[in-house]
């Protein structure tokens, strides 16, 4: 019943993270929703499947600003997997979640529970995969499913076949999850073959709360002019079996000890690029409104990986080259009259590299160390105009691993190397885990920013915050 609720009713998930909560209609589809998912673990619990999950507080503040409240996430994880005699397995993965403040503009509101106490419903993976379909070697995977390449700690430049979620910034490397078709060719335990198909784009999510001001630059006009009133469009593509789709192949091997991997996509870049502004005059002392237009460009992206160790040291690398198929110019307008020389280019049609470099070690006394240096992060498009990234991870266990303490957590961001005193970002997270219980964790820590410059991180400066962290898993 589980089985063809996921497979069948998918698009009921998606209405009902999409529903006005103050429906009754939305209420009654999360409450079956609910009891299909209870129903479905009973019956999990009888056929002896995996059913397991974790729940999540995650509470942050400022440290400035008289603590202001900057982040409040409770989140329910419930993941179910089922195998059918070594032939097949279904596995889906859900977050139902109370996210965000209450944002209440008038006493009626008042009266809506799902105002004042926001929630949504998330379907992340929810897939089935056939072992040995049409050939003892070939195993297909259909659905909605997350599909990692790479080698590196949550920094993946080859990692393209899923948008990026950046709902929450500071959580590296989180995707959301694609519907599509999965096949792995194995020639051997050492050798295969990968290719993906994925019918629908998605645009990456954007941060929300404190953090959306780091990857939304802030539009200049030059003085005396000022922004009035600004709106903004965006153009998507169009959904169609190629229009939209998303392909990629990818070659894996092991040899002497260490993972390889080759890789090919074609695809979208998930953030949408400025493609045009149309200014309109208002008043006389300079004031205009704009109207801003967006869209996605299609892009080659060849990728190649490794991963390893040598002397209990392990070792990992990745690069991609990021070819796009045309010039993108982000072109302006007064008043319908074109401004050739404020024309801007955003991402030239040549290719250019981002990639990581890391190793990480275990020391006798318990400590572990995690080093990595990255060159382009996701929003750094084109050639020359990728950032230097070290990030930087050290932890030592206390009272057999009940206690961990992480004081050097965070990197130091290079923007020009020939003025680094003007051009630079530093964020340090440290924090104390603790660990009363088996599978539980209680986490204290900070989010510190300070720089100089233009990049991605200097946006966070005068947000930094304390947080606490309380996750249990079943």
């Amino acid at each position: 019943m589980l089985f063809i609720f996921f497979f069948f009713k998918q698009k009921t998930a998606y209405e009902i993270y999409q529903c006005d909560w103050s429906s009754d209609v939305c209420s009654s589809d999360l409450f079956i929703f609910l009891i299909i998912m209870i129903s479905g673990s009973v019956k999990a619990q009888e056929n002896k499947v995996k059913f397991s999950g974790n729940i999540l507080t995650d509470e942050r503040f400022l440290l400035k600003d008289q603590g202001l409240w900057a982040w409040n996430e409770n989140r329910l994880n419930l993941k179910l997997e089922a195998k059918f005699k070594n032939r097949a397995k279904f596995y889906t993965e859900v977050w139902l979640r109370n996210l965000g403040l209450p944002k209440i503009a008038s006493a009626s509101e008042l009266y809506n529970k799902d105002i004042v106490d926001p929630y949504n419903l998330s379907v992340r993976e929810a897939y089935v995969e056939f072992y040995g379909l049409l050939s003892k070697n070939l195993d297909v995977k259909i659905g909605k499913q997350r599909i990692a390449w790479g080698t590196a700690d949550k920094l993946n430049p080859t990692d393209n076949l899923n948008p990026y979620d950046r709902e929450d910034i500071m959580d590296f490397g989180r995707h959301n999850g694609s519907i599509g078709i999965n096949a792995i060719y194995y020639f051997s335990s050492d050798f295969s073959l990968q290719a993906v198909y994925i019918p629908l784009f998605q645009p990456a999510t954007m941060p929300i709360g404190v953090f959306a001001v780091a990857l939304t630059p802030e539009m200049q006009l030059p003085p005396p002019a000022y922004i009035v009133s600004a709106s903004d469009s965006l153009v998507m593509p169009v959904f169609g079996l190629t229009q939209s789709a998303t392909t990629g192949a990818r070659f894996k091997a092991f040899l002497g000890g260490f993972d390889f991997s080759i890789s090919y996509v074609y695809g979208f870049d998930g953030l949408a690029a400025p493609l045009h502004n149309s200014i309109t005059p208002v008043n006389l002392e300079g004031g205009v409104n704009v109207r801003a237009t967006t869209g996605f460009y299609r892009q080659s992206i060849f990728g190649a990986d490794f991963a390893g160790s040598i002397g209990g040291v392990g070792i990992w690398g990745e690069a991609a080259g990021f070819l796009p198929d045309r010039k993108v110019v982000m072109t302006n307008d007064i008043a319908g009259q074109p401004l050739p020389e404020m024309d801007s280019l955003i991402v030239d049609n040549e290719l250019y590299l981002k990639f990581v470099l890391g190793m990480d070690y275990t020391f006798r006394d318990g400590s572990y160390i995690n080093f990595q240096y990255l060159h382009g992060f996701i929003n750094e498009r084109g050639r020359g105009n990728q950032n230097d990234y070290f990030m930087l991870g050290y932890n030592k266990t206390f009272f057999e691993d009940k206690l961990k303490i992480e004081p050097l957590t965070g990197g130091f961001v290079v923007s020009d190397w020939n003025d680094i005193s003007n051009n630079y970002a530093v964020i340090w997270a440290p924090s104390i885990i603790y660990k009363p219980v088996d599978n539980a964790e209680i986490q204290l820590g900070a989010y510190v920013f300070t720089g100089k410059g233009d990049n991605l991180f200097n946006n966070l400066i005068g947000y930094d915050m304390g947080f606490l962290k309380v996750k249990y898993s079943f």
